[in-house]
């Protein structure tokens, strides 16, 4: 059986990059789906939400993105509202979001793909602001 990897990646955000990175460090060739470009759909959203044990509300990005002018933020907004939204404006959706025979998990922070990986990248190995992931013995540091 081979260990597919799929992260849902925006090439624009640091923590998607580094999550890729770690990926391809530990010898993975994944499927990259840009969603900002393929979009999403709700039934995708569903799944994925589902798997990774997520609400829209806890999928949902606010920082850098126009949700709180979109008026998303709000407490009242239903999940029905939240995945049209989502659905319409795919930047809504917090990300990477990365699935693997482990498990489907919202990497953030960007160590987090590490649980969802069957091998660990050789260290040592850091994200793009410095900070040590692997050690060069190939121990987690975070």
């Amino acid at each position: 059986m081979s260990f597919q990897v799929v992260i849902h990646h925006n090439p624009d955000c640091g923590t998607s990059r580094n999550v890729l990175a770690m990926i391809k460090a530990a010898g993975y060739t994944p499927i990259i789906i840009e969603y900002l470009k393929e979009g999403w759909t709700r039934p995708q959203l569903l799944a994925l939400f589902a798997a990774a044990d997520l609400t829209p509300r806890d999928a949902l990005r606010v920082a850098r993105s126009p949700a709180k002018e979109m008026g998303l933020t709000a407490e009242d907004v239903t999940d029905d509202a939240l995945l049209a939204a989502m659905v319409a404006h795919p930047i809504l959706v917090n990300r990477p979001i990365v699935c693997t025979p482990l498990g489907v998990r919202l990497c953030r922070p960007s160590e987090t793909v590490l649980d969802l990986l069957n091998r660990l990248p050789p260290g040592p190995l850091a994200k793009e602001d410095g900070q040590l992931i692997i050690d060069a013995k190939g121990n987690r540091c975070v």
